[in-house]
């Protein structure tokens, strides 16, 4: 599945990834409007027939009840809720017959979401980017724990970008894998190639990166930012406690209106709003960036993970196969003597 990606989450990028058979997502904040929303469905089910998400970020998303009717009306495969307890509109979403995944970043939480009825849930590591929550856990420990307890359908998110981790988070318990940094490092998505060079030179273990990735916050601005949830609304809320949660020191000095409008209007521009801390290359990524070496298109990179997860299990099993013989070999030369 493609994340959301803020204000990047284009119709076009969504059919890219869509046609290759993964599940490509529309960012219903970066159509803007409800009528935007609208002709972005459009537009994608013309490019392909194949499945798509609508990703609606509560607390985040604007005109956000138009862009839930919207999605009613068009009959979506499945809409993506995000960003904030969806609990005031699961009621909606269940009525309208549509496919509803939620993403959280606890396994309580998507616990939350299965009870409320959505139908299958992302759950997200500490090695992904983006909001986070105190109690969050890495990627892998996240998806072992919460695979016994949920009855629906889980996705891994998370720093998952190449066969192996594909497979790791299988392993674990995982349905399918969400992918965020390792598809906006291809050639179609609409993000800045600087960025994208970035991702390439970076380097997972920069210990910028990992205290970014996870470290706790800061407790006196936690404590700061907490104080301020009833004092703003909650779009500009969730934007300070994102920056805060990241450990970037700017939390206080950039206007959430700049930065929520960035993200609604789309665009290469948005990564700036997101400033890396010390020397690590600069951008909104996660520690997948240790998996990415080059710049390819969408097809070539869900290719190289399906042949790649392939030709893993395949020595897997050979492997297995000879211990078993070998292992046979032993059983037989034990019981001649």
């Amino acid at each position: 599945m493609e994340g959301a990606f803020a204000g990047i989450g284009t119709w076009e990028f969504a059919a890219a990834v869509s046609k290759t058979g993964a599940v490509g997502c529309i960012t219903a904040s970066a159509c803007k409007t409800p009528d935007g929303l609208r002709e972005a469905i459009q537009k994608l089910r013309k490019a392909t027939k194949n499945p798509f998400t609508v990703n609606v970020s509560i607390g985040l998303c604007p005109h956000i009840d138009g862009m839930f009717e919207v999605c009613f009306e068009e009959d979506v495969p499945a809409i993506e809720t995000a960003g904030f307890r969806p609990d005031d509109y699961a009621e909606r979403i269940r009525e309208s017959g549509i496919t509803w995944i939620h993403k959280g970043a606890t396994v309580e939480f998507c616990k939350h979401a299965e009870k409320l009825g959505a139908d299958a849930v992302v759950l997200v590591g500490l090695d992904g980017y983006g909001f986070k929550n105190i109690k969050q856990l890495p990627t892998f420990t996240s998806i072992a724990w919460a695979a016994p307890q949920l009855k629906v359908p889980l996705v891994a998110a998370g720093g998952i970008g190449d066969p192996r981790t594909f497979l790791g988070a299988l392993v674990m318990g995982a349905d399918g894998v969400y992918l965020g940094t390792a598809l906006m490092a291809t050639a179609e998505c609409p993000m800045s190639n600087k960025i994208k060079e970035n991702i390439v030179k970076a380097q997972p273990n920069h210990p910028d990166l990992i205290r970014e990735l996870l470290a706790p916050p800061i407790p006196r601005d936690y404590a700061e930012v907490l104080k301020k949830r009833d004092e703003m609304p909650l779009e500009d809320w969730l934007i300070q406690m994102e920056k805060v949660m990241l450990k970037h020191p700017d939390w206080k000095d950039v206007d959430p209106k700049y930065i929520q409008n960035l993200i609604r209007s789309g665009g290469p521009e948005i990564v700036e709003m997101f400033p890396s801390l010390g020397s690590r290359p600069k951008g909104p990524f996660s520690f997948a960036c240790g998996y990415i070496d080059r710049i390819i298109t969408v097809k070539e990179f869900i290719e190289n993970m399906i042949k790649g997860a392939e030709k893993i299990l395949k020595e897997k099993v050979e492997q297995w196969e000879l211990a078993q013989k070998n292992q046979q070999g032993l059983e037989r030369k034990h019981e001649a003597q």
